[in-house]
C-alpha cells in the first residue's frame, strides 16, 4: 500500500521528516500495549501547517493517520496500519505562559515534567501527573485524558484543558475553548467543518430522551475517572444544556478522544500554584488487599494529596532491580498491600499533628499494622517505587505477564471492597490470581492477573476475562476505562458498558467530526476484536538462541521480550539519570532502548537466515548504543542492552568480518603493552600533529579527538620497585588491588597514589596474579576471549580473594566486571567461584566507606579544610555500584560534594573516538556535563571516576579532572602519610 501512495509528494509539501524504511516501522509497530501492526511509515511534523498538509494528503489518499506522542499508551492507541506522526521531536514547544491569569499554551509534545520545569519558577505548575510524567507528552494526556496519582486533588486533563488548537479532518484549522450561547450561535451559522461540528452535536444531544439514556447507562457520576468512550455526559453538565453551569466547552470532549475528532497543534491549559512545600507520605501496612479498600475509604475522609496502594507482588519485583532494592527501606515485614497516603500542609506542625490523627483513627478501626512515616527526600523514592509498578511487573518471570487487559477499571470507593472481593473470586475460577497497584483514592485499581500471551489458551483467557470484568464493572456502574483509555483493547465492550443507543451516539460523533474515518482509526469505535493484531503469536515457536552471556529469563530473547514498551528509555537530561543518552542528545525514536529491543526482537522471532543474528539493520541501531549500562539500573525490566549489544556483535562477527578498528580496541591491553616498552616513540608519534591525524584516519578516529599518552613505566613495574624499597611498617589489614589495564599503561599515577593513599591509612597493599580485566573485549562484542579472561581471573583470583582481604580496583568499568559480567560469562564450573569473587570486589570508594564505618578510617586522617567538588559519576558505576560510596568517601576527608545530574559523559569507552559518533558524543557532553563545568566556580575540583570520563572532560571543556583517589591523597594528614 505505501508503494501505492506518492508520498514523496507529501514530503515536497512539509518541513518535517517522512521515513519509510522497514527499521523506522518495526519500531513504530508497537507501543507500551499488548498489540503490533505495521504502519505505513513514521513522519515528523514541525509546524501546524505540516499537520494541516498531512491530513489534506491523507483525504486525498485514502490512508488513517495516527496521532504519537511519547508511545506509553497500554491500549493499542497509537498503534496502526496508517501513518504515524509523532509530534514529540519537533512540536515540543511551550509558546506562552500568562503567570497573572494563570495559564500556558504549549504544542502537544511538550512533556509533562518539562513544562513544570519551566513553570516551576513562577510558583506554578501543571497538576495531572501520570506514572510516565517524566516522558509523556502533553498531547498523549490530553489524548487519554491522564490522570495520575494525585487526581484525587487535581482531578484529570480533562479539567485543566483550556482551548485547543486543531486542524480538523478536513485540513481546516479551529479553535476549542469557552463559548456563550451567544458565541455558539454564530459557530453554528459557519458554513465550515467546523460549524457543522457544533450544529450536529448540539441537535444529537438535545432530546430529552437522549440526556436520559445517557445519565442512565454512563458511568456514575462519582467516579471522578471515567474515560468511557466519548465524554458526552461532560457536555451535558455545560451550557446550554444545564443552566447557571460553565459555558460550554468542546475541550471536555476532545479530553479523551484518541486524536480520533481532531489533530491538536498546540493546547492551552490551566496552571495552579505549587501545593504547601512540607509533605509527608504515611506507608499503611495492610495484611489484605481488602483491608487496603476500607482502609482507603478512612484515608479518603483525611483529604490526602495522593493516595495509591501498592502490593506484595510489586514488592518482590523490587527486590530484584538494582535501582529499586534501596527504596524498600520503609517497609516493615510482609505486608500483602501498602497504601501510601501522601499529606501536605504550610507548618511540619500542622503536618504531622494531621498524620498522628490519621494513624490513632486508623488505628482505632483495627486497619493496617504498622504505618512507617516517610519524609523529606525519602519521599521521592517511594514515589519512585510505586511509579515503577508497570515495568517492574514484567520481571516476573517466565512467560505469564501481568498483561494490561482489565487493568483500568474504576469504581465508587465505597464499592471498590465488595468489587475487588467479586474480580478476584472471577480470577480464582480461572486459577488466575492478579497484582493490585495504584490510584485507590479514585476507585481505579491497576488490576493485571498473570497471563501468557503466547499461547493460544493464554489468549482465549486473555478474552474471557476481559468480558467478564466488563459484566462486572457494568453491575457497578462504573467506568471500563479510568485513565489508560478504549483504544483498540476496550472498543468492543463499549457497546456493553453504555448501552446499544448510546454507543450509536458515539458512531455518530466520530462521523460528525470525521466522517472518512483517518483520523486515528478503528480507536474508541469500530475497533478490531480485542485480541487481533496482539504483539506474539499463539503458540509461536519462539527460537532458543546458544548465546555466550546467561539471561534473567533464560535465554537471550526472553530477556529482550522483557520490554515492555513503557518509555522510561525516553526521559530527557532535565530528568535526570543515564538512560538513554543517544537518544537524549537526538529525540531520535530509534535511539531508546525501546527501540533497540523492539528491533532484536523482531528480528530474532523472525529469521530465516542461517545465522539469525545478521542483520546489518539490528547492527546500524545498536551501533548508537553507547554500552553505558544506563538500562541495566534505570529500566523497570532490567533490559540490559549493553549486554545484548556485546553478544549481537559476537554473533553477527561469525558471519560478517570484524572491523580492524574493533580489532585494535578489542586487543587494547596487548597493543599497550608493546607501546609501553617504546613509549616516547609511541607518544611522539601520537602527539604530533601530522602524524597523530594520519594515524587517527588509519584507525578511524575523529580528528579533533586528542590521544591519551603512554605512562614511561606500567604501574606493575613501578610497584614491583616500590615494595622493593619500602621499608617494614606495621598494618592493621591486608588489601589486593586489582591492576587494570587502563590504569597500568595510561593512568599510572593514579594507580601509584591509590597504592600511597592505602598505605597512607595503614593497609598493606598487593596486587594478586591476575590479566586485563576484559572491558575492551566486551565494548567490542569479543566475548569469546572475553570468556577466556574471565575464566582465567576468577581462576587466579578466587581462592586468594575473600571477605577480609577484598579485591579493590579503580577503574570502575574494568573491576565492576567481576560484578556485572563475569557471573554471566564464565564457564558453568565457575559460575559459583564468579559469583562469590563478586561479592568480595570493591571500588575503592566502597572499601574506604566500608572501613569507615567499622571505626577503622577516621575524618581526623584527613587535613579539616577540604574543597567544594563537583562530581560527575560514571555509568557503570551508577548502574552496578552506587554513586553515593563516592560522595561518602568525599565527604569522610572533609570536601563537600555537588553530585552532576550529567548521565553520560558521552565518551563510553571507545565511542566518543571513533569519527563517526564524535559528534553525538560532544552532543552528548553538552547536555549537562560541560556547561556545569563551565559554569563551576574557580576554586572547584572537578572529580570524574572513569578514564574515559576525565578525557571527554579535557577535550570537551579544556579543564582538568581528578580522580577521586588523588583529591583524597592530597588531603590525607602528613603525619598518616
Amino acid at each position: 500500500m505505501a508503494a501505492q501512495i506518492p508520498f514523496d509528494l507529501l514530503q515536497q509539501n512539509i518541513t518535517g521528516e517522512l521515513v519509510f524504511d522497514c527499521l523506522s516501522k518495526t519500531i513504530y509497530a508497537t507501543d507500551a500495549s499488548d498489540f503490533k501492526e505495521m504502519p505505513l511509515g513514521v513522519c515528523f511534523p514541525k509546524t501546524e501547517k505540516d499537520i494541516q498538509a498531512i491530513i489534506r494528503f491523507a483525504q486525498e489518499h485514502h490512508f488513517g493517520i495516527i496521532p504519537r506522542g511519547a508511545g506509553t499508551s497500554l491500549a493499542g492507541q497509537v498503534v496502526g496500519n496508517g501513518l504515524i506522526v509523532d509530534v514529540s521531536k519537533y512540536m515540543n514547544a511551550i509558546i506562552e505562559i500568562n503567570v497573572q491569569e494563570k495559564w500556558a499554551i504549549v504544542q502537544p509534545g511538550i512533556v509533562r515534567d518539562e513544562l513544570n520545569m519551566a513553570l516551576k519558577q513562577y510558583g506554578l505548575f501543571f497538576g495531572p501527573e501520570t506514572s510516565t510524567a517524566n516522558r509523556a507528552t502533553i498531547g498523549g494526556m490530553v489524548g487519554n485524558n491522564a490522570c495520575g496519582s494525585n487526581s484525587i486533588v487535581y482531578g484529570s486533563t480533562r479539567e485543566h484543558l483550556l482551548a485547543v488548537y486543531a486542524v480538523l479532518s478536513d485540513a481546516s484549522f479551529a479553535t476549542f475553548e469557552s463559548c456563550d450561547e451567544e458565541s455558539i450561535k454564530k459557530k453554528i451559522v459557519q458554513q465550515n467543518l467546523e460549524g457543522k461540528i457544533y450544529e450536529s452535536m448540539l441537535s444529537m444531544l438535545q432530546p430529552e430522551e437522549v440526556q436520559n439514556g445517557i445519565e442512565k447507562e454512563f458511568p456514575k457520576a462519582s467516579i471522578t475517572r471515567r474515560n468511557t468512550g466519548y465524554a458526552l455526559d461532560q457536555l451535558l453538565q455545560l451550557q446550554p444544556f444545564k443552566k447557571n453551569a460553565n459555558a460550554f466547552n468542546f475541550c471536555q470532549l476532545l479530553a479523551g478522544s484518541e486524536g480520533t475528532l481532531a489533530f491538536a497543534t498546540a493546547l492551552k491549559v490551566n496552571l495552579i500554584d505549587l501545593p504547601p512545600s512540607e509533605n509527608a507520605l504515611l506507608c499503611i501496612h495492610c495484611t489484605s488487599i481488602h483491608e487496603a479498600t476500607i482502609a482507603n475509604i478512612e484515608c479518603v475522609a483525611f483529604q490526602p494529596y495522593g493516595l495509591e496502594l501498592i502490593d506484595h507482588y510489586i514488592l518482590e519485583c523490587t527486590k530484584n532491580n538494582l535501582a529499586y532494592q534501596p527504596y524498600l527501606f520503609f517497609v516493615e515485614s510482609n505486608p500483602k498491600g501498602i497504601l501510601i497516603a501522601e499529606f501536605r500542609f504550610s507548618t511540619q506542625t500542622e503536618l504531622q499533628a494531621h498524620i498522628q490523627k490519621v494513624i490513632q483513627h486508623l488505628q482505632e478501626k483495627k486497619l493496617g499494622y504498622h504505618y512507617s512515616v516517610v519524609e523529606k527526600k525519602d519521599v521521592s523514592k517511594v514515589w519512585s517505587l510505586r511509579k515503577a509498578g508497570l515495568g517492574l511487573l514484567a520481571n516476573i518471570p517466565g512467560d505469564e505477564k501481568a498483561v494490561a487487559v482489565i487493568e483500568d477499571t474504576a469504581v465508587d470507593i465505597h464499592d471498590l471492597p465488595q468489587y475487588i472481593a467479586e474480580f478476584n473470586a472471577m480470577l480464582t475460577k480461572y486459577n488466575l490470581y492478579a497484582v493490585h497497584y495504584a490510584h485507590i483514592g479514585t476507585g481505579e485499581l491497576h488490576l493485571r492477573p498473570l497471563l501468557n500471551l503466547k499461547t493460544k489458551s493464554g489468549q482465549e483467557l486473555y478474552r474471557t476475562v476481559a468480558t467478564e470484568i466488563a459484566h462486572l464493572v457494568k453491575k457497578y456502574q462504573g467506568s471500563l476505562s479510568g485513565e489508560h483509555g478504549d483504544g483498540r483493547l476496550r472498543g468492543e465492550f463499549l457497546q456493553t458498558m453504555v448501552g446499544e443507543k448510546n454507543y450509536n451516539l458515539f458512531i455518530d460523533t466520530k462521523t460528525i467530526w470525521d466522517k472518512n474515518n483517518i483520523l486515528n482509526p478503528h480507536k474508541i469505535v469500530h475497533t478490531p476484536k480485542m485480541d487481533e493484531s496482539l504483539r506474539y503469536a499463539a503458540d509461536y515457536p519462539y527460537p532458543v538462541y546458544k548465546t555466550y552471556f546467561r539471561y534473567q529469563q533464560g535465554d537471550l530473547l526472553r530477556d529482550v521480550q522483557q520490554c515492555n514498551g513503557s518509555g522510561d528509555c525516553r526521559k530527557s537530561h532535565l530528568s535526570g539519570g543515564t538512560m538513554c543518552p543517544s537518544y537524549m542528545a537526538t529525540k531520535n525514536e530509534s535511539q531508546t532502548t525501546r527501540a533497540r529491543a523492539n528491533l532484536l526482537r523482531e528480528v530474532l522471532s523472525n529469521a530465516d537466515a542461517k545465522n539469525a543474528f545478521d542483520s546489518k539493520e539490528l547492527y546500524d541501531i545498536l551501533d548508537l548504543c553507547l554500552s553505558c549500562k544506563g538500562c541495566k539500573s534505570e529500566c523497570p525490566s532490567n533490559v540490559d542492552m549493553a549486554k545484548m549489544k556485546a553478544e549481537f556483535l559476537q554473533q553477527y562477527y561469525a558471519t560478517n568480518r570484524m572491523p580492524l578498528r574493533s580489532k585494535l580496541i578489542a586487543n587494547f591491553s596487548s597493543i599497550m603493552n608493546i607501546a609501553s616498552k617504546v613509549a616516547p616513540l609511541y607518544n611522539f608519534f601520537n602527539q604530533a600533529p601530522i602524524i597523530s591525524n594520519i594515524s587517527k584516519a588509519f584507525i578511524g578516529f575523529a580528528q579533533k579527538r586528542s590521544l591519551p599518552k603512554v605512562h614511561s613505566t606500567t604501574l606493575l613495574t613501578w610497584f614491583r620497585q616500590f615494595k622493593k624499597n619500602q621499608k617494614k611498617k606495621n598494618y592493621h589489614a591486608q588489601v589486593f588491588l586489582f591492576c587494570d589495564e587502563f590504569t597500568n599503561y595510561l593512568d599510572v599515577h593514579i594507580g601509584q597514589q591509590t597504592i600511597l593513599l592505602l598505605e597512607g591509612l595503614g593497609y598493606e597493599v598487593r596486587i594478586p596474579e591476575h590479566v586485563e580485566s576484559g572491558r575492551s573485549l566486551f565494548s567490542k562484542g569479543f566475548l569469546a576471549q572475553a570468556q577466556m579472561i574471565a575464566n582465567k581471573n576468577v581462576a587466579l583470583l578466587s581462592n586468594v580473594i575473600t571477605e577480609k582481604t577484598p579485591l579493590i580496583g579503580i577503574e570502575p568499568s574494568c573491576i565492576l566486571s567481576f560484578r556485572d559480567e563475569y557471573p554471566d560469562l564464565v564457564s558453568a564450573d565457575l559460575i559459583q567461584k564468579s559469583k562469590t569473587l563478586a561479592q568480595h570486589t570493591l571500588l575503592i570508594d566502597e572499601f574506604i566507606v566500608q572501613e569507615f564505618e567499622a571505626g577503622r578510617i577516621r575524618s581526623t586522617q584527613f587535613a579539616t579544610q577540604g574543597k567544594h567538588i563537583l562530581l560527575h559519576g560514571h555509568c557503570q558505576q551508577k548502574a552496578v555500584a552506587k554513586i553515593q560510596a563516592t560522595e561518602k568517601m568525599l565527604q569522610i576527608a572533609n570536601h563537600t560534594v555537588q553530585t552532576l545530574a550529567s548521565g553520560c559523559c558521552g565518551m563510553a569507552g571507545s565511542f566518543g573516538y571513533e569519527k563517526e559518533h564524535y559528534d553525538l558524543s560532544m552532543q552528548i557532553g553538552e547536555l549537562v556535563l560541560f556547561p556545569s563545568i563551565r559554569n563551576a566556580k574557580k576554586d572547584t575540583v572537578i572529580v570524574a571516576y572513569g578514564t574515559s570520563c576525565r578525557h571527554q572532560i579535557k577535550d570537551g571543556t579544556k579543564q582538568a579532572s581528578f580522580h577521586p583517589v588523588e583529591v583524597l591523597l592530597e588531603q590525607l594528614a602528613p603525619e598518616t602519610k
